[in-house]
């Protein structure tokens, strides 16, 4: 498990493009027959990517846990961005939830096992975030096809995009993970604009679905933005002072995530755009 750990605001002014993708890019989730995760400090949380062919995978308990194993005082929100698989939750009795593409599954604390496994004939790609709980959540399964979702943005101005919200106060219960993802209209290019702070929470963009394209993702302080490109299935870790939004070539989807004080979507800073730079 990789640990990250993240440099100010002004230390971030003076990286240099290398520096600046391998502080705040995880381009390595996902890798056939693995589980890759990557400890941060941003508010604790951990992303990982679990592939699996052949045996199931479980969910790692290296020492940066700092417990007796992944979820003893831990949350954690899946999505599968693959073809359709299993996520087996529990030891002696366990249970079987089948994720198909785009459903997510909420594990809460206290569960010893969990276990990823394939689908027959494709390659499930579970995508995991996970976030220090205090309280215990019952394991939920929500299926795409029962969020309808929240229209945003408008086609004039390239970011018609739709709002799926899996874990959040008025869906799937937990102790302070948000999860859920966004896809962008064809013609659609633009997500998250225009951008926001949050101090009060930190965020992880997952793009994925991008084929080909790239997207051009905005990042750091508003009067001294960054930015990196970004391919297919890699991940963006947005410090509380950043701004997170960005471009891409084509239509895209990507999840977010989130974890902090609070779960309260409203609870955001507005960036009007004149002051960005």
């Amino acid at each position: 498990m990789k640990l990250h750990y993240f440099p100010s605001p002004a230390e971030t002014n003076t990286l240099g493009i290398g520096k600046l993708r391998e502080t705040f890019l995880v381009n390595d989730l996902f890798q056939p027959g693995k589980v890759n995760a990557h400890y941060t400090d941003l508010d604790r949380m951990i992303i990982g990517g679990a592939v699996p062919s052949g045996k199931p995978l479980a969910l790692p308990n290296d020492k940066q846990i700092g417990s007796s194993f992944f979820l003893e005082r831990r949350e954690i929100g899946i999505i599968n961005i693959g073809t359709p698989g299993i996520v087996r939750v529990g030891g002696s009795k366990a249970e079987n939830h089948a994720l198909g593409t785009h459903d997510c599954l909420y594990v809460g604390l206290g569960e010893r096992e969990v276990f990823f496994e394939n689908g027959a004939g494709g390659q499930s790609r579970f995508y995991f975030v996970s976030t220090p709980a205090h309280a215990k959540y019952p394991t939920t399964l929500v299926k795409r096809a029962d969020v309808a979702g929240d229209a945003l943005g408008d086609a004039r101005s390239a970011n018609r995009r739709r709002l799926v919200k899996y874990i959040h106060p008025a869906g799937v219960k937990s102790c302070q993970l948000v999860m859920g993802f966004t896809e962008l209209e064809p013609g659609s290019v633009w997500n998250t604009m225009p951008p926001h702070t949050h101090s009060r929470r930190t965020e992880v963009y997952l793009y994925f679905d991008l084929g080909e394209n790239i997207v051009v993702h905005l990042m750091g302080e508003p009067h001294a933005t960054r930015h990196l490109v970004v391919h297919d299935s890699e991940a963006v870790l947005s410090p509380a002072w950043s701004v997170h939004c960005g471009a891409g070539t084509g239509s895209y989807r990507f999840v977010w995530a989130m974890g902090g004080d609070n779960q309260n979507f409203a609870d955001m800073d507005p960036v009007p755009l004149s002051r960005l730079r």
